[in-house]
């Protein structure tokens, strides 16, 4: 019985090591291409990819001026905070209502919306863009905000957590004289809040690093986001790489420090997310 137990630690053991080798493996590749950006963003103007020569802070100050990535920066922030706002209303009253209210073709409404996630922006740029110019919208903020206000995955991930919150909280929060709203506002929303910073966190994400929107519903260029300022900045200095891998580290700083200050809310939400339909 003790070599079996023994046996059985060392094979816990090997395991472990195992997953740990798999797992720092994993962070290597997923790091070693940022790590090259930023140490590429610290060579010298005259410096080559095999070559770095001497290293300088100069490339960000050069690239937050000439690629103006300030007034960029304000305008992506603002877009990509209101539409997250945005998103995460109207998803989670509308995840509540599939997962709590019984209604005639609940189920049809919902792969409706899982249905919206196999169609790619791309395939809608031109209705939306028709819209948009009948809603006289193109050329604001209103064009880079209400085409994503409302989004099929934020519904489906929302209303999968709903579902797993026992029903028995509501209900006694009823029966002291709560309505709907106060249960979604008082009780659901402050449950659920893993599941809303994990959707806050993806569509950030995603209307920080959108490029699409900016591209075709804008032309103005007091509209510019960071994207679309880095895209016209590689234009701009295609041959001179530090100063481009400068201004793309100036870009992802907030994405990691957005995600370092949530991760933990961000892991438990997708944990605790079911995929049951």
């Amino acid at each position: 019985m003790l070599n079996a137990s023994k046996a059985s630690l060392d094979s816990t053991q090997r395991s472990q090591k195992v997953a740990w080798g798999v797992t720092v493996a994993g962070a290597i590749v997923v790091l070693l291409p940022l790590m090259i950006v930023a140490g590429v963003s610290f060579y010298d103007a005259g410096s080559t990819i095999g070559s770095p020569g001497h290293w300088t802070f100069g490339n960000y100050t050069q690239a937050w001026t000439q690629g103006r990535l300030g007034w960029a920066f304000l305008n992506s922030a603002l877009v990509a905070i209101t539409v997250t706002l945005l998103q995460a209303l109207t998803s989670a009253m509308a995840a509540y209502s599939l997962a709590r209210l019984k209604f005639r073709g609940r189920q049809g409404l919902l792969l409706l919306f899982l249905a919206t996630l196999a169609i790619p922006l791309q395939l809608l740029v031109v209705p939306i863009f028709m819209v948009l110019k009948w809603g006289h919208l193109i050329d604001t903020y209103g064009a880079l905000i209400l085409p994503t206000a409302v989004n099929g995955f934020g519904i489906f991930l929302l209303r999968q957590y709903f579902s797993t919150i026992p029903i028995e909280l509501e209900e006694a929060a009823m029966l002291d004289g709560a309505d709907r709203w106060q249960v979604l506002w008082q009780v659901i929303f402050p449950l659920a809040k893993p599941a809303i910073v994990a959707l806050c966190l993806f569509s950030f994400v995603g209307e920080w690093n959108d490029v699409i929107k900016p591209l075709v519903f804008t032309t103005r260029p007091e509209l510019q986001t960071v994207q679309l300022a880095l895209t016209n900045f590689q234009e701009q200095f295609t041959n001179d790489w530090p100063l481009l891998m400068a201004g793309v580290t100036i870009a992802t700083i907030p994405i990691v420090v957005l995600f370092v200050a949530a991760q933990k809310q961000f892991v438990r939400g997708l944990a605790t997310t079911g995929t049951k339909i």
